[in-house]
Formats: structure tokens, sequence, C-alpha cells
């Protein structure tokens, strides 16, 4: 009695089901599965295409039974669709589909994360045609098997279909739908000719899903909780793309798998809180599907590949051949002009501010009395020469200074021919010396009238020796090689092991590459992006070469007695030249590192260096006419090492409160740094600052009608309206990018210097040699030609992986270089020049006593 009244109820539950949904498969034929009274198992012959209707029970199955013919030649898979209203998370439906190698089984609801019901599931099963290779014409047996453990009937439909267009092809699309429960998967084998592809897929909507590249074995993993098993997978939104070689898989052979997750938390990286659906909603499984648009398409050849990274390389052979060929042209202008017996005239060589001379004086005279110029009143007193004037050259006044009398005063009785005798270099007995004035009171208080005079020239701030300073600014270049090899072994050791973590779980959401442009070589995902950091590394090596030649040149000169080399000009200390070069290979070096995974935790490679070379920048901008007061490489390495860690805390904990700090700080850091290049670094931080803070109000702002030192007040009040200005943005905005936050800093504040030092070289009469011109132009062109790529981003750490592919571009250049790329190529070439700017700047003052040279 009781079994009847359950087979009543089934069958009643049957019909209303039947009545209220729809069909599984749009144009199947439905047919009504009837179970024999106390029939408990029952294998029903089944047809693909046809809606198969029925139910089941505690201790009841219903077993469907499939055949077709095998074709290797043309595979097919069959897609198996089932559907159930009645079924629950305490009581569910059981499918299970047995083949010849392998079972496939899944419940109805499918929970997906354990809250998320799904009543209508689609599968595809696992085809044997790519299983069996040489059986032909054979007869595979596919079951499934429905079952539950509920005690009342559970209402079901089913329906299989061959999926004849299952193969992708290449360079034709495929267009489907996906949803949580309904995922799609296709095969693809490379034809012979190509080695490499180009998976790509796109998609109008914005659901968060996850495609992956999965060898041809089974099972196939095409769920949302197991999908990341196996192969080569990435979550996208609108489009993704995986470039994978022929030998990446067995005989080129793959498949293509798309599902869309439950919510879109992976791919926005924000928490949604979702009810779970009622299973009667169907609204609730269609806001779960997306369109997807598949694309498999030939990736460059070998000959394409080979050639981009050798005319990639040649560009900057192409340096070092016309640099060593204008060279090898001036060493052969100089030994014929040896060869002659003729030295090459100052105003030959286009130089301006050239200190006037007998044509005929010796240059090469040995020194004999100490004298450093610009402080002293009687040009006899401190041991200085008269100066005879060419014709038609009128001597040169001192900027802001007295101007300089027209006729030269005459010379000593006891000579017989004057020629001018420029600055004298000191000895460490020299009262001015380092090692023996500095620790005296006196010294200070020389140093206080000397350096706070209101005009100072290069003379005053060269008094030290310059053998004791050579020593001091190459502590720059050895400093940094330690600091460059202890920091670059564990950043190369870490890259790696997050590209073999990569490579072994497949999970290429831990890099973000531009994967439209991702160009493999061996274990490396986007060999491109690392290899295009090579002009860093070529162009800093090339910068020391020219360092190291002019250091060799003026050596050589000063060995030999050169009064021109020793004592006219800017004094010539190499070492921040040498630690520039340094720094400039060693962000070629950093910045590969970087690329060869780029992600949120290691964004710092690739910054570190750009830090150093900004400020290593400003330093020698700043030591060319202060050359006693420079900041010391200890001082200036620890002062950087504290931006470093600022912007990593800036990254990491970008909270509010930190902005706060940061502002507050920066802008002390300016005042504080504005008042050490004001007074020339006669400032001091003590307990008597504010005493000091009074009286310099009362006597520069309150009884001065303008600031005693007039150039250096608008450098630094233009400088403090910028910077106050940026930390006002900092404050207001607090961009995500706090990294390129802190390098714009560096960067706006070197170019406001270097614009105010050509400035102020300018007004004071001097010239800029016309090579010197012609590469500042060419720097800009660069350097605007770098921007412009460097702003059209193809990634960005500070989103999530799916996020930044909706910036991922293709290749713009040879089909092998995308725009980060050719920013990497203009940038080097931009510091290159800039480099050299700012090496052959003062050229035009190397005829130049030291007296007559002002600091700015």
């Amino acid at each position: 009695m009781a079994t009847s009244v359950v087979l009543v109820v089934a069958i009643l539950t049957a019909i209303s089901t039947v009545e209220a949904s729809g069909d599984v498969s749009s144009g199947a034929r439905s047919t009504r599965v009837r179970r024999q009274t106390g029939e408990l198992r029952q294998e029903i012959p089944a047809q693909f295409n046809q809606i198969y209707q029925g139910s089941v029970f505690n201790g009841t199955e219903d077993i469907y039974r499939y055949s077709y013919m095998q074709n290797e030649s043309s595979p097919r898979a069959i897609r198996v669709e089932v559907k159930s209203q009645g079924a629950s998370e305490d009581y569910p439906l059981l499918f299970v589909v047995r083949q010849q190698r392998g079972i496939l089984s899944w419940q109805v609801p499918l929970m997906i994360r354990g809250i998320y019901g799904y009543d209508k599931v689609s599968r595809t099963l696992c085809p044997m045609d790519h299983l069996q290779t040489g059986v032909k014409d054979e007869r595979e047996t596919v079951y499934l098997e429905v079952s539950a453990a509920s005690p009342a009937a559970l209402n079901y439909r089913v329906n299989a279909t061959i999926l004849t267009d299952f193969s992708l092809s290449t360079g034709q699309s495929r267009n489907f739908l996906v949803s949580p429960s309904q995922p799609q998967y296709y095969a693809y084998k490379m034809p012979p000719d190509l080695d490499m592809v180009v998976v790509k897929v796109s998609s109008p909507s914005n659901l968060c899903a996850v495609f992956s590249l999965q060898p041809i074995k089974c099972p196939v993993y095409d769920l949302d909780r197991n999908i990341e098993f196996v192969g080569i997978y990435q979550t996208f939104m609108k489009k993704a793309a995986i470039t994978v070689q022929k030998s990446y898989f067995p005989n080129g052979e793959f498949y293509v798998v798309v599902v869309v997750k439950a919510t879109d938390s992976d791919c926005t990286g924000e928490m949604e809180t979702i009810q779970p659906a009622n299973p009667s909603d169907e609204a609730f499984e269609m806001r779960r599907v997306k369109e997807v648009t598949v694309v498999v398409g030939p990736s460059i050849t070998d000959s394409q590949y080979v050639t981009a990274v050798f005319v990639g390389i040649l560009v900057f052979v192409l340096f070092y051949v016309v640099t060593f060929m204008v060279l090898f042209i001036q060493w052969i202008r100089q030994r014929n002009a040896e060869l002659e017996g003729l030295a090459p005239r100052p105003e030959e060589q286009g130089y301006a501010g050239i200190a006037a001379t007998n044509a005929e004086a010796p240059i090469n005279a040995q020194r004999t009395e100490p004298n450093y110029g610009a402080t002293a009143t009687d040009p006899y007193s401190m041991g200085e020469q008269p100066i005879e004037t060419k014709p038609g050259i009128p001597p040169t006044d001192q900027p802001n200074g007295p101007p300089m009398p027209t006729n030269p005063p005459p010379p000593r009785p006891a000579q017989s021919k004057s020629y001018p005798k420029p600055p004298m270099v000191h000895t460490l007995s020299d009262s001015s010396m380092e090692d023996d004035i500095d620790m005296l009171d006196d010294a200070d208080e020389d140093k206080d009238i000397y350096r706070t005079k209101t005009f100072l020239y290069v003379a005053d701030l060269a008094r030290k020796d310059h053998r004791h300073l050579s020593q001091k600014y190459n502590l720059y270049s050895w400093n940094l090689l330690t600091i460059s090899v202890f920091y670059a072994l564990p950043v190369i050791q870490l890259v790696i092991t997050y590209q073999k973590m990569l490579n072994t779980t497949g999970n290429e959401d831990i890099c973000y590459y531009n994967f439209f442009c991702a160009q493999p070589a061996g274990d490396l995902t986007a060999f491109n992006n690392v290899y295009s950091n090579i002009g860093y590394i070529m162009l800093g090596v090339l910068i020391l070469i020219l360092v190291y030649r002019r250091d060799y040149t003026h050596q050589k000169k000063v060995d030999a007695g050169d009064r021109y080399a020793i004592d006219y000009g800017i004094p010539k200390h190499f070492g921040l030249f040498y630690a520039i070069g340094i720094a400039l290979v060693m962000e070629g070096v950093m910045s590969g590192c970087y690329h060869v995974c780029p992600n949120y935790s290691n964004f710092q490679f690739d910054t570190s260096f750009m830090y150093i070379i900004g400020g290593l920048g400003m330093l020698k901008l700043y030591q060319t006419r202060h050359p006693d007061i420079n900041a010391n490489a200890y001082a200036a390495y620890a002062s950087l090492a504290i931006v470093i860690f600022v912007a990593v805390i800036g990254v990491v904990f970008g909270t509010p409160y930190f902005w706060a700090i940061f502002t507050v700080v920066y802008v002390l850091a300016i005042l504080a740094l504005t008042a050490q290049v004001y007074y020339m670094g006669r400032w001091r931080l003590d307990m008597g600052i504010f005493h000091r803070m009074y009286l310099l109000i009362r006597t520069d702002c309150l009884q001065c009608s303008k600031p005693m030192y007039w150039d250096r007040f608008v450098l630094l009040l233009v400088g403090n309206i910028i910077n106050w200005s940026l930390a006002l943005f900092g404050a207001v905005g607090q961009p995500d990018d706090f990294a390129s936050f802190m390098l714009a800093i560096f960067i706006i504040n070197f170019l406001l210097y270097f614009v105010f030092y050509i400035v102020m070289k300018l007004r004071s009469g001097e010239r800029i040699l016309w090579v010197t011109v012609g590469l500042i132009i060419i720097t800009l062109i660069c350097w605007t030609l770098a921007l412009s790529f460097f702003f059209k981003g193809v990634t960005t750490w500070e989103k999530t992986p799916a996020q930044s592919r909706l910036d991922n571009k293709a290749c713009v250049l040879m089909g092998f270089y995308d725009d980060h790329d050719i920013w990497h190529f203009m940038s080097a070439i931009s510091m290159f020049c800039s480099f050299l700017v700012l090496l052959m700047l003062d050229d035009d003052l190397d005829y130049t006593p030291r007296d007559k040279i002002p600091v700015f």
C-alpha cells in the first residue's frame, strides 16, 4: 500500500513538473520514460538529440545507453544537458556518466562554493576520438545513470547531443554561451607549419570567467572548483590571451576550456554578498550567462622572432659605431695638430668665456704660488699674473658682480712675458683643506665668510684638494657597485622562483604581462619585455666608456702639468658620472628582472634605480659648481634608501593616515633642503634654529627690499611652489600608484633644476656649444616620444589580473614589441642623451678662470 502511494505521488509530481518546465534543448523531441510497477533499475536505449523525462527516488535508478561511431579524422564530443527543479541540496539528483576510459559525475542542483545552486547543468563528455589514435570505425557506448536518495520522486529531463564542430581551426572564431553550471571546451591541434599560437577569448560581458588550456586527456577539469588543477589558466572579464608553444602540449594538441565564476570577486577584488537563489528562479541562472568568442591565431614565425631580436640589439650597436667614429675623428685631429706642433686655440674649439691669453704663452708652466682668485682684492697678492686681452675680444664682466677692468694690470717688472695664471689647486697643508681645517672653529668662521658672499664664484667653492674630493666622489661608484650586487642577487633568485611557480602551477594570474604581446622564450613567458631592457645596459656601458675616456684624458693633462686642465674651467670630478653609468646599467638589469614576472610584490625592482638615477643626476648638477659642499656618498645613498622605503610603505599601506604623515614630512624636508641650499651648507638644525629664523625674517624679509641671494631665491621659490603643489595633490588625490608619484617628484625636481641651470648659464653670459644644443633638442624629442608610449599603459598591477588584461594591447612593432617595450628603448636613449648633455654642458668653460665662473 505504501509503495503504491509513493508511485502515485511520483507520477503526479512528474506530470506537474513536465507542464511547468520547458525543453532542455530547443528543437529536440521529448519522450516520457515510464517505470514499470516494482521495477527499481531500468536501462533505456537512448538516441542523441532526444529529450527524455523521468523520475527517480530512493532505491531506483535510470540508465540511458548511447552508442556512436568513433571518427579519428573528425573528432566529436557528446554534450549532456540535465535539469530538475524538484531536487534540493539535501536530496539532490546524482548523474554518473560511464565511458570506456573514465567516469564523470555531478549532481543537481549543482552547488558552486557551497551556496549557489543551479538546477540546470550542461557538461561536455571527454571525447575518446582524441585518445584512441589509429582506431577507426569503432562503436563507442556511453552510459548515463540517474539516481537519487530522496523518499519522494524527483523529476528530471535529460538530453544528449553530438558536437560535430568540436574542433577549432586556426584563424576561425567560435561563439558560444557559458555559465557556472554550463562550461564549454573545444579541441585544437596545431598545424605542422606552426610552432606557436595565440589563443584569444573575448566577451561583451564583464562577468568574471576562467579561461584554461588543458592537455588532451580525461578527465577535463571544467568547473570553477577544479579548472585550476591542470594546464594554463587566467581569469578574465572582457578579454584574455595565452601564447602557447607546440612543445608545451604533446603533439601541439590541447583543449580550450571556459567557465563563468559564481561571483565577480576574483576579477574585481571586491567581496560580494549574494543570497542563495530559489531553484525555481530561472532569472538567477540567466544573470551568470556569458557570451564568449574564441579565436586561435598564429604567432610570429621563427624568422620574424630572430629578426626582431637582432634589430633590437642592432639599434644600440649603432650608438657604439657612431660614438667610436666621432672619437676616432677627434683623435685624428688632435694627433695631426700635435704632429704639426700646433695646439688647437681655445676660440677654434667653439668655447665661450675663454680667458684672454697671449698666443705664445706657455701653458704647461709649473705653478709656484697658491691662490683661488675670487676672494682676492689685489691681483698680485694671491699670485695672480696679469692677463692680456686678445684683439677684438673684450674682457667678460663678472655676472652679478663688479665689471672687469678694460685694461689689464701691468706686468711685474721682473717678468719679461706675461700669461694668464689660473687659480691654483691647494695641497693638503692649505688651511682650507678638509683634513685639517674642518676640525677647527676658525675654519667654520672662514667658511661662513666666503660661502655667504653675495657673489660667489667656482673658485670660492673649489678650495679643497682635488685628489681628496676625487676620492670622496669615487665612493659613489664603488658604493653603488656594492649595493647593486647585494640587491640584484636575491632579486634574480626571487623572480626565477616566480617564473618557475607560474610554469609549474599554470596560474598566469601571478604575473601581470601584456598577454596580447607576450613572446615566450624557454621558461620565460614574456621574453620581449625582458629583452627590451637591453638598451639601458648597452648605453649605460657606453656612458662608462665615455666617462672613462674623459677621465683618462684629463688625468694625462694633469700629469703633464697642463694649467688649463688643472686650474681652469669646472673642476673635473668623474665619480658621480661613473655612478650614473652603473645606475643605468642596473636599471636595465632590475627592470629586466621585474618584467620576468611583474606583479604587486616586486614593483620596487623596476623603480629603485630610477630613484637613484634621478638623485644622482641632481647631485651631479649641483656638484658642478659646488664641488666643496656636495653630499657624500653615504648620506646620499642613505637618503635614497629612505625614499625607496617610503615608496614601499606607500604602496602597501596607502591609507589616509599615511598620506597625512607623508605630506607633513615632505613639506618639512623641502623647507630643510631649501635652507641648506640657500645658505650653501652653512645652515644647521640645532636649538638655535628658531633664533636664526627670527633674525632671517627680520633682516631678509622686513628690512631688505630684496633677498640677499636673488638667483637662489628664485630657484627655491619656484621649487617650493611646485613641491608644495605636489604635496597638496598627493594629500587630496591620494593616487593609487604611490611609487610612480614618488618617481614623478624626482623627475620634476631634476627637470626644474636642469632648466634653472641652463637659464642661469645663459644669463651669466656663458654659451652652450652647438653640439650640446643639438643633443638637448634630440633629448627633448626622445623624451616626448618615450613618455607618449609610457602613458599608453598595457598593464597595471594596482588592479586585479583580470582588470589589468583590459589594458592589454597587441604588438605594435615588428609583431614582437609592445608599447611598453618601445618605452624601454626610447627612455634608454633619452637618458643616454640626457647624461651626455650633463657631461658636455660646461665644456665652453674649459678655458675660463674659475674666479670668473659664477656659482648658481
